[in-house]
């Protein structure tokens, strides 16, 4: 690689807004040339989604506001990808060749996992349909109501918590298929239940939903719970546009990449956060900004290394907590083994509060501080299980 070498990011997410602000500082004296593309300016903090949901104002961060100092250029608009041409087109206009594409397009909800859903329920994958929810919640205080939240993962249990404690006059129902919590210890688990239980969050466990209605969800086994609202939060997809290249994907649409995080069909083209299919020795990363982060750092320095002509070494990565939000007065933090399985140790109330604020608002700040230093999100490499290769 040479002076002039252009990489585009594609996607200002949390991981291709760290990528593109590292690689910046990264490659500051080697003439590297960074883009960053994304469909709108604003950028969205998908760790406070649920807090917009319930009603709450969160600052507006802007793209171009973050990338000030970086040297990254800002293009906007939706893309598509010519991988043989090493081209991006924005927007059906603009050609933007490249050297090196990161890819971090992120992951949206599957409203395709029920009939209807798309039409009749909310979700959380924009600001703008999540402000439309919470115009909702405020039409249904004057009166009282129902609300339904489709999906027990962590993602809807913060948002039933966040609904109840701010819309206390609101009835809301929390409807999975499995157990809410059942991925955390015993502990961990009694302490969310029990703020479920405070909160007057309804349970419907074991249930899976077949149809959103207008005013009602339809369960398998033929019941119907009235809704006047109903968020989903079941399930993920990503973006159809890396298989629609002819880039190499798994099944569900996600880059299959080597253990450099590099397309195994392309190698100038690197995967990160929710659109790489990453396996390590120990299995196979989840979507999440905890291990999307870190992916973000390592193909950053990763493509500095390779500017510089110096070898690379595997991405290395293990979990270490989950932490869930139980409104704003409450939250519990399990902390997991390298594979995501829980430990005995647990975080619960004020001190688990803290630590929830920390991670959710570390991403800005360690944007802010790698303009000018090289900050770590990597908080653990998962120690011997992979220090193998992946099977």
């Amino acid at each position: 690689m040479t002076n002039g070498h252009h990489v585009v990011v594609l996607g200002a997410g949390y991981t291709g807004m760290s990528s593109a602000i590292r690689l910046a500082h990264r490659t500051r004296r080697t003439g590297v040339k960074i883009t960053l593309v994304n469909p709108s300016s604003r950028f969205v903090e998908r760790l406070r989604m649920h807090q917009i949901a319930a009603g709450q104002e969160l600052a507006d961060h802007r793209i171009p506001d973050l990338l000030t100092g970086t040297g990254v250029r800002f293009v906007q608009g939706a893309t598509a990808v010519a991988p043989e041409a090493r081209r991006i087109t924005v927007d059906g206009a603009m050609s933007l060749e490249y050297d090196t594409l990161v890819y971090a397009l992120g992951s949206s909800t599957d409203t395709g996992k029920a009939p209807s859903a798309d039409t009749h329920a909310y979700t959380l994958n924009t600001p703008e349909i999540a402000d439309r929810f919470a115009a909702r919640l405020v039409e249904l205080g004057e009166t009282g109501g129902t609300v339904t939240v489709c999906g027990g993962g962590l993602t809807g249990i913060e948002a039933a918590t966040e609904i109840a404690e701010s819309h206390p006059g609101l009835r809301v129902t929390l409807i999975s298929p499995d157990e809410p919590g059942g991925m955390m210890g015993p502990k961990a688990r009694a302490h969310l239940h029990r703020a479920l239980d405070r909160l007057g969050v309804t349970l419907e466990t074991g249930a899976r939903v077949t149809k959103v209605l207008p005013d009602a969800v339809e369960l398998a086994d033929g019941r119907i719970v009235p809704s006047d609202a109903c968020l989903w939060t079941a399930g993920v997809k990503v973006s159809p546009l890396a298989a629609d290249a002819g880039i190499a994907t798994d099944d569900r649409g996600l880059i299959l990449v080597d253990a450099t995080l590099r397309s195994v069909s392309h190698p100038e083209i690197h995967a990160i956060g929710d659109a790489a299919a990453v396996r390590l020795a120990w299995g196979q990363l989840h979507g999440s900004c905890q291990s999307g982060l870190p992916t973000a750092q390592y193909t950053a320095d990763t493509i500095a290394r390779l500017v510089r002509g110096k070898a690379v070494k595997p991405f290395r990565f293990g979990y270490y907590h989950q932490p869930v939000s139980l409104g704003r007065r409450d939250a519990v933090i399990q902390f997991t083994r390298t594979d995501f399985t829980p430990r005995s140790q647990c975080l619960t109330g004020r001190s688990a509060v803290v630590y929830k604020e920390m991670v959710s608002g570390s991403p800005l700040k360690t944007y802010r501080f790698s303009r000018r230093m090289n900050v770590t999100t990597i908080v653990s490499r998962g120690g011997r299980a992979t220090r193998r290769p992946a099977a």
